[in-house]
């Protein structure tokens, strides 16, 4: 497998690395411990389902697993330096024993097809039939399982009911109750959770896009604790004052006022849905903050 230069990839997010070039997970130590010891029982699950909030950080924990297993499956610990060879062939799709299952690109139309169709999944049965060269691990990644077409998850399902030596099979999904339930009882769950203020700004920070201490408390929880909703707000590129009263919050919506960075008016006030599991928290936030708080931030367009 290679990257082509020219053609966009579904798992990545605009404006962050991809999980496979991040060398860092923050706020997932319990579901990182929880494989490796699996790993050092000596009784590894040959499917993993990484399930978890979209953007928190499942798929690069597939990833770091990936590049454990591939060079040895050796330590207790999941870190790797980006300067490793395999950290190396892995950013790079070149390692021999490593497929990656996802959306693919349509030639014809020019654009990422809707689902991981049946085909791609026969890839992987043939991947996981040849056998590695050392004697070595075989490691495939589904980003995102929840994209699987029935006829792929049929498929899916047979290679889970017989899995081959010394390969691993990590399903990432943001949606597990989804997939098949015959393919989430063959699977050992891995499950991540939203990141605490702190693991949130570290990870921003990693990313490239730092966030000041005032702007953190209103980010984290507009974004659920997920560094990948926090990088949409955090880097949609315009200044934006967002303006939410607790009375607008009753209604689970947000009343918003868009400026630019000299102050004049990008936006008409408009009401936007806010997400049910932010409501609360961020009407005590602002309650504590005299019912009425003025946050600067840096977008606001993907909470329409």
């Amino acid at each position: 497998m290679t990257i082509e230069p020219d053609v966009e990839e579904p798992d990545r997010r605009p404006g962050a690395p991809h999980p496979r070039e991040t060398s860092v997970l923050f706020g997932q130590g319990p579901a990182e411990r929880g494989f490796l010891d699996a790993l050092a029982s000596g009784r590894l699950s040959h499917g993993w389902l990484i399930t978890g909030p979209e953007g928190v950080g499942k798929a690069t924990l597939a990833w770091r697993i990936a590049r454990h297993l591939l060079a040895g499956g050796q330590g207790d610990s999941l870190e790797m330096a980006p300067s490793e060879r395999v950290f190396r062939q892995v950013a790079q799709l070149s390692a021999p024993q490593l497929l990656l299952c996802r959306r693919p690109w349509d030639d014809k139309t020019k654009r990422l097809r809707t689902a991981i169709t049946v085909d791609e999944i026969r890839a992987l049965k043939s991947f996981f039939q040849m056998s590695a060269p050392d004697g070595g691990w075989r490691v495939a990644i589904v980003d995102a399982a929840d994209d699987l077409t029935v006829s792929a998850a049929n498929a899916l399902l047979k290679i889970l009911e017989e899995p081959p030596a010394r390969a691993a099979l990590l399903l990432v999904s943001n949606q597990p109750t989804r997939l098949l339930p015959t393919i989430r009882s063959r699977c050992r769950q891995l499950r991540c959770l939203p990141l605490a203020p702190e693991a949130l700004a570290a990870a921003l920070q990693a990313a490239g896009h730092p966030v000041s201490d005032a702007e953190l408390p209103v980010l984290a929880v507009l974004s659920g604790g997920s560094p990948g909703a926090a990088l949409d707000l955090a880097a949609a590129g315009i200044g934006t004052v967002l303006w939410a009263t607790g009375y607008a919050l009753d209604y689970g919506w947000l009343q918003v006022d868009v400026f630019d960075d000299r102050g004049r008016p990008r936006h008409h006030r408009g009401e936007f849905p806010l997400p049910a599991r932010c409501a609360a928290p961020t009407a005590r936030l602002l309650h504590r903050m005299g019912g009425v708080h003025h946050h600067r931030i840096a977008g606001f367009r993907h909470l329409r």
